[in-house]
């Protein structure tokens, strides 16, 4: 019987198989170096990265490409990952506190990956909604609710690993 060795990712380095099926992701790459117009992310060395440092360095290049990055096209179209629902009484009273922590987590992720952002955070009466143009942004701002406030956790996975739901509840 042989074992089941595929690895997640987007990666093909040691035989791995390509498992992400982004559509905003160009599998050929990108002419480099190449700038996003709307966020100032910066394609250099087959990676986003977000540096002030490095933007104005390329700036003089010549050869610069000006694009829009996949994040960024993913929050003009709607177009997400991952989807938290945040429940229960505990939420409401300390929303602001809530909002805070969900946002810093956002530019923590973004400083590691640039492509991982929230879309939008959207209040109705029971819940408050928040969509990311990342699955594991969506895992990432769950556990860190969890770690800081604790309550009821619950990630739930598509079979292909593109979609992750995760659910927050506390009442008390």
């Amino acid at each position: 019987m042989q074992k089941d060795v595929r690895k997640f990712g987007i990666s093909d380095k040691r035989g791995r198989q390509n498992t992400s099926r982004d559509p905003y992701r160009d599998e050929a790459g990108l002419r480099e170096p190449a700038l996003c117009g709307e966020c100032g992310a910066l394609y250099r060395n087959k990676r986003w990265v977000l540096n002030p440092e490095e933007v104005a360095a390329v700036r003089k290049d010549s050869s610069l490409t000006e694009v829009i990055c996949p994040a960024c096209r993913k929050i003009r179209d709607g177009y997400a990952e991952g989807f938290v629902t945040l429940q229960g009484d505990y939420l409401w009273r300390r929303e602001g506190e809530i909002r805070n922590l969900i946002r810093n987590e956002e530019l923590r992720a973004m400083e590691k990956n640039p492509l991982e952002r929230i879309i939008g955070m959207e209040a109705s009466a029971d819940a408050l909604r928040i969509e990311t143009t990342e699955e594991k942004l969506a895992e990432h701002l769950g556990r860190a609710l969890h770690k800081a406030h604790q309550g009821e956790l619950k990630v739930t996975w598509s079979d292909d690993h593109s979609l992750c739901r995760v659910e927050w509840r506390r009442d008390d």
